[in-house]
């Protein structure tokens, strides 16, 4: 389940990657939209560390590192010349994070939460298409509320609460809107404000 799968990243961050989260997400949540060509290759780059690690498992159970490195370095060198096309995908994802998010804020069935994200997948992928420049604001917002929380709930899981972090935990669970709300709060705020922040810029072709 994604709560669950969410609540184990931030259970095992320490302090270091906790500040670190919060450090690169407050910048791709305000100032994504300047980085995004980064951003989208950063992206493609551990896709193709995931699928080297992937394959090394299933299919060769060799030399896991070349592997990886092989098909990290070939998708972020491949996202380059096919970057109009890495952010419509990324915003599709981004559509359908938003609207499963949405699904369990609702406090619809969790189990079928990847019918709500179908339906975003698949709008996100349409308007990512259409207005490229709105695929760039949703991702990178989403990628940065999404790496700010998660480092914010660490720190306060692990240090600020001092052994009481149980409660945390079992009132997130408890509340299934919370975690959903902490994430797209931010991530709205950022959208507003790169939609202000990018006014004055006005190429955005790749």
């Amino acid at each position: 389940m994604p709560l669950e799968l969410m609540w184990k990243y931030v259970s095992s961050l320490g302090i270091v990657e906790a500040l670190t989260f919060i450090s690169f997400g407050s910048v791709c949540l305000f100032y994504g939209w300047r980085v995004f060509k980064i951003l989208v290759t950063i992206c493609f780059g551990l896709l193709g560390l995931t699928l080297g690690i992937w394959a090394n498992d299933q299919l060769i159970g060799g030399n896991v590192i070349w592997l990886s490195l092989i098909c990290t370095v070939f998708f972020a060198v491949l996202s380059i010349p096919f970057m109009r096309w890495g952010v419509t995908l990324l915003g599709a994802f981004s559509g359908g994070i938003l609207t499963a998010g949405i699904w369990l804020g609702a406090g619809l069935p969790e189990q079928y939460f990847w019918a709500g994200g179908l339906v975003g997948f698949i709008a996100g992928g349409m308007m990512s298409f259409i207005v490229f420049k709105a695929a760039v604001i949703l991702f990178t917002s989403l990628g940065g509320s999404t790496l700010t929380v998660v480092g914010i709930l660490a720190i306060l899981y692990s240090y600020i609460l001092e052994g009481k972090g149980e409660q945390l935990e079992a009132f997130v669970f408890a509340n299934q809107w919370f975690l959903p709300a902490m994430l797209l709060v931010p991530m709205g705020f950022g959208v507003f404000l790169q939609h202000r922040f990018s006014k004055t810029m006005q190429e955005w072709d790749t």
